[in-house]
């Protein structure tokens, strides 16, 4: 599929955004910054810009706990999260969503979710939604390699096929649930033949690779926004940190973490295929990196300045009358 210098453009800027954003996350939170537990996205930036590159503020996605990639490829507000993860009163949920909860509802950002496998039935109600009210929105379900196996997950599956629901199933196959082995974990041994059996079209993509990433999600877009009901993507990836930062990760070699940022590295990949193609130049990665390493000098710096909520906050958006 060809695509535009200005959307090749799009695609790097918004993984390196991503990048960006962990790496910087990953320093204030080992220097004290930054409260709670943090999972960072390095490594499978691809998958989220690749799912949510053609999706608009309408369509709506659901999170996990590594939701940070997520949410700035469905075009959260970078300060805004920020601030957020720093529990700051100008965050995006005011301080008191943090890492694990962040939500933007006017972006289709429907919240990271702490509970494993919990967003799936949360997407499929967003597409009975947009069914129901005759739109051509649709939702995508983002779930981890662990989550997979939860019932949540058949369930949501299954129902989805049933109503011919508007929504896409995307599992991030980074190869641990935590700490636990995928081969050990999945009895199937192949999530997307098991996700099949459910009735619908599932693929197992390169999820280091945006293109093949954005080619399985134009597919099942299609689907989704004919009628055709719903549609599974396994996307493989490697985690380049652990599950949470501070992890040991006594279960991974020497060598395969040494292996997890030389040969897993989505954007080292793009762009050597965009170069290489001679689609951009050096010079232009080199202006987007350093503009997006400028956005985050302002973003990091301005959630330092900003005010921690009031206590009287407690007692806000605690219920939500519809």
């Amino acid at each position: 599929m060809q695509m535009s210098r200005e959307d090749l453009r799009r695609a790097y800027r918004t993984m390196r955004q991503i990048r960006e954003f962990e790496d910087r996350v990953n320093v204030e939170f080992s220097n004290g910054n930054i409260p709670g537990f943090v999972h960072l996205y390095s490594g499978e930036e691809a998958i989220a810009v690749g799912i949510c590159f053609d999706l608009s503020d309408r369509d709506y996605i659901g999170s996990t706990h590594r939701g940070h990639g997520h949410c700035i490829a469905k075009g959260c507000d970078i300060q805004g999260m920020m601030a957020e993860v720093f529990g700051k009163q100008d965050g995006l949920c005011g301080g008191k969503g943090g890492s694990m909860h962040i939500a933007d509802l006017e972006r289709g950002m429907l919240g990271a979710n702490a509970i494993v496998g919990g967003n799936p039935p949360l997407a499929v109600g967003a597409a009975l939604s947009a069914k129901t009210l005759g739109t051509d929105r649709l939702a995508v379900s983002f779930t981890g390699d662990g989550g997979s196996n939860q019932g949540t997950m058949f369930e949501a599956m299954n129902m989805a096929v049933v109503l011919s629901l508007p929504v896409v199933f995307v599992v991030e196959n980074n190869g641990y649930g935590e700490g636990t082995g995928v081969d050990y974990a999945v009895g199937a041994k192949d999530i997307a033949k098991r996700a099949e059996g459910f009735g619908m079209p599932a693929v197992s993509v390169d999820g280091t690779d945006f293109f093949a990433v954005h080619e399985a999600m134009t597919a099942a877009t299609a689907r989704a926004r004919t009628g055709q009901g719903p549609s599974f993507i396994e996307a493989r990836c490697v985690r380049h940190h652990g599950h949470y930062c501070g992890d040991p990760q006594s279960y991974r070699s020497k060598k395969e973490l040494e292996e997890a940022a030389r040969l897993g590295d989505p954007l080292i990949r793009f762009r050597d295929r965009v170069l290489s193609a001679g689609l951009l130049s050096a010079e232009e990665f080199e202006w987007l990196d350093a503009a997006i390493i400028a956005e985050l000098d302002q973003a990091v710096a301005a959630a330092h300045a900003a005010s921690v909520p009031d206590l009287s906050a407690l007692h806000r958006d605690v219920y939500l009358t519809y």
